[in-house]
């Protein structure tokens, strides 16, 4: 029975075989950024992650909806849902001297 299931099926069995060895590595291989390199904000009262990307439009390259799907990716964000007091990582390089920022909707020029 396992003799005929082989013959017939061989090729299926070692391609899931490796599909699933090659997932295992990935898996294992994939590094969660290092959110040590990004400014982190606290969020203000009436701040929304919209307002959060325009005010730092000028730092990053990304579209209002990539940084917004960047941002709730790697805070375990749902659907853009933050509140005064949180505090986030956004994909903005983080200056050696200045690791986050206090207030997300403060004026970047202060």
């Amino acid at each position: 029975m396992l003799n005929k299931l082989w013959k017939s099926y061989s090729y299926a069995i070692i391609l899931f075989v490796l599909s699933l060895a090659a997932s295992l590595i990935m898996l294992i291989q994939i590094e969660a950024p290092d959110t040590e390199k990004f400014v982190k904000v606290t969020v203000a009262e009436g701040d929304s992650l919209w307002k959060i990307a325009e005010n730092f439009s000028a730092e990053h390259s990304m579209s209002t909806d990539q940084f917004i799907n960047w941002v709730e990716q790697n805070n375990g964000i749902a659907a853009g849902r933050i509140f005064p007091g949180d505090e986030i990582v956004i994909p903005v390089k983080a200056l050696d001297d200045q690791p986050y920022k206090e207030l997300a909707s403060s004026d970047l020029n202060e």
